[in-house]
């Protein structure tokens, strides 16, 4: 980066009678966040042109004073390669193009909370309108936002709600770490809470009755069984390809793949069985053809077809891989490993199914 040797105090004339104060950079820096050239700072002093009165000279000396103390700050500050000046234009940046773009690198819940937030904001927002208060306004407005898919019929839940907020907050502070930001503002909001929802899941017998029933849509099938098997999110079968899947030290196939949601490598071991769901190797994606609105109204038909008729969603093949390690005795511990959970107290919700399972299971037998 060229470093500045020369830092000049220019005035221009204006409307209204006034001289505008700003800096000339000599020769141009280049502004790290934009990657252009720039000459000038305007410094927003102005200065009155032809002062009539001693009122008005006091307060351009006044003015030109301060602009010459900058001007001084500014050679300063580019000896030194310190170029946090610029943040300001930083503040002019398209918030939302920065948005839209960070949705192509993540998943479907960030498009969701995009296409909200642009509600919100009147599809205009710049970074310098990010303050408190206006995130805040986001937050009030997702707890009673209206649906955006399924021709908007009703509002959000409570849940999604806070599911949007939580990863708005992570764009946020995604935007601090790569200095668009110049404070932290999550330390200044709350969180949306959760509601305790009971968790879906299917039987191993109702596992195996999936896999008995012809589905129209074969990659669904294998998709999730896949799931069933490894607890592996849609956005990460998506996405899975067979440089993910090689030899363990053990001698067994496993997983190694960074998680969609959690960024955090995983290696999951996987058995043969759960291989051959996965058909011939070959090159690119193992699920070639799998789209994501595939695990909607198919998905639906499909465990209709089999005579399973609850409310069962793909993330629920999640669930079921967790509750049937539980129910099979394999430790807390071992199943959070499993399941890439950060926590083991995201995990204990299985255990806690599994003993319900186990009340009920004592209670089939009686001698009245």
């Amino acid at each position: 980066m060229n470093t500045c040797t020369k830092v000049f105090l220019r005035k221009k004339a204006i409307s209204g009678g006034r001289i505008s104060l700003y800096l000339d950079f000599y020769p141009a820096i280049r502004n790290p966040h934009t990657n252009r050239m720039s000459r000038r700072e305007t410094l927003g002093i102005y200065i009155y042109a032809s002062p009539k009165n001693e009122r008005e000279k006091q307060f351009n000396a006044s003015m030109e004073e301060k602009a010459e103390a900058i001007r001084c700050r500014r050679f300063e500050q580019l000896l030194n390669e310190q170029f946090d000046f610029l943040d300001k234009e930083k503040l002019r940046m398209d918030f939302l193009a920065y948005f839209k773009n960070k949705c192509r690198q993540k998943y479907q819940k960030w498009d969701c909370v995009y296409r909200h937030f642009s509600i919100y904001c009147g599809g205009q927002c710049r970074f310098g309108d990010l303050t408190t208060d206006f995130c805040d306004g986001f937050r009030t407005y997702l707890l009673s936002a209206q649906r955006q898919r399924n021709n908007g019929k009703g509002p959000i839940t409570q849940n999604s709600a806070a599911g949007y907020w939580s990863t708005f907050r992570a764009l946020l502070k995604i935007a601090y770490k790569e200095k668009y930001l110049r404070e932290n503002i999550n330390d200044f909001l709350d969180k949306i809470e959760w509601r305790e929802v009971k968790k879906e899941f299917l039987t191993l017998d109702e596992v195996k009755r999936l896999m008995a029933t012809p589905c129209k849509i074969p990659v669904l099938k294998y998709a999730t069984l896949f799931s069933c098997m490894t607890g592996l999110r849609i956005s990460d079968i998506l996405q899975l390809s067979w440089d993910h899947i090689e030899m363990g030290q053990d001698g067994g196939y496993v997983i190694r793949k960074c998680t969609e949601k959690t960024d955090e490598e995983a290696n999951l071991p996987i058995s043969d069985e759960t291989l051959a769901l996965c058909g011939e190797r070959s090159e690119g994606l193992v699920f070639k053809g799998l789209k994501r609105h595939m695990v909607n109204h198919p998905l639906k038909e499909w465990l209709k077809s089999a005579g399973i008729t609850r409310r069962i969603s793909f993330h629920s093949m999640r669930h079921s891989f967790a509750t049937m390690l539980a129910a099979n005795g394999v430790d807390i511990l071992t199943i959070s490993k499993m399941l890439t959970h950060k926590s083991v107290k995201n995990t204990q919700i299985y255990a806690e199914v599994v003993d319900e399972r186990k009340r009920a299971a004592a209670n089939v037998i009686s001698l009245k």
